[in-house]
């Protein structure tokens, strides 16, 4: 079992990663929380998480920090909460505010992440409440790009999580015109369309 790769970052958006370490490129999913703490970095250590969808199509997550690994883990424990839940809830809001919320019972926002209903934010309170500790953190600011670097950076990290590329497209423009969302912040952008999702 691996428990981090370490070396140069050969490619990366918002939703994935490619590590290369010994001559091998690493691809892992990542959240929004990882991206922006690797974002200006060349090379990197990112904890890994392995993730059976079925027994012989195993998904690769890399955490920049090893106590957003621990909490995904403990995420991925709750019936009903796979890798891509855990990881759009680790994209949607930073570790501390994901057990903050889990500690203090507070359903409604883990119900504001898309794709999480009531009785799963129900059943991650009961199963988590007083076992998620103290997560370091919170989401960095990324350092402007190009606007429309940005803007391709947050739509294909919405299309990789599985929403639909218009209505991703929409999502992205409703957050800028209406909401007054940065163009030029990807972790904006996709925090602001996972809301108009």
């Amino acid at each position: 079992m691996i428990s981090y790769i370490e070396g140069k970052i050969a490619d990366k958006n918002p939703a994935y990663a490619v590590v290369e370490a010994g001559g091998i490129g690493y691809a892992l999913n990542i959240s929004l929380n990882t991206f922006s703490k690797i974002n200006e970095l060349s090379s990197c250590k990112l904890f890994v998480e392995q993730v059976y969808v079925r027994d012989d199509n195993p998904k690769w997550y890399g955490f920049f920090e090893i106590d957003e690994r621990e909490l995904f883990r403990k995420l991925i424990s709750v019936s009903g909460v796979g890798g891509g839940s855990a990881l759009l809830m680790l994209s949607s809001l930073s570790p501390l505010e994901i057990a903050g919320a889990i500690n203090t019972a507070n359903v409604a926002t883990l119900k504001s992440i898309k794709g999480i209903g009531e009785k799963t934010a129900q059943r991650i309170v009961v199963d988590l409440k007083g076992k998620v500790g103290k997560h370091e953190g919170g989401i960095s600011q990324i350092l402007s790009p190009t606007y429309n670097k940005s803007k391709d950076e947050a739509l294909m990290a919405l299309v990789m999580l599985g929403f639909n590329k218009q209505a991703a497209e929409k999502a992205i423009e409703k957050s800028i015109k209406q909401h007054g969302v940065s163009s030029d912040n990807v972790e904006q952008l996709v925090k602001a369309a996972l809301k108009n999702l």
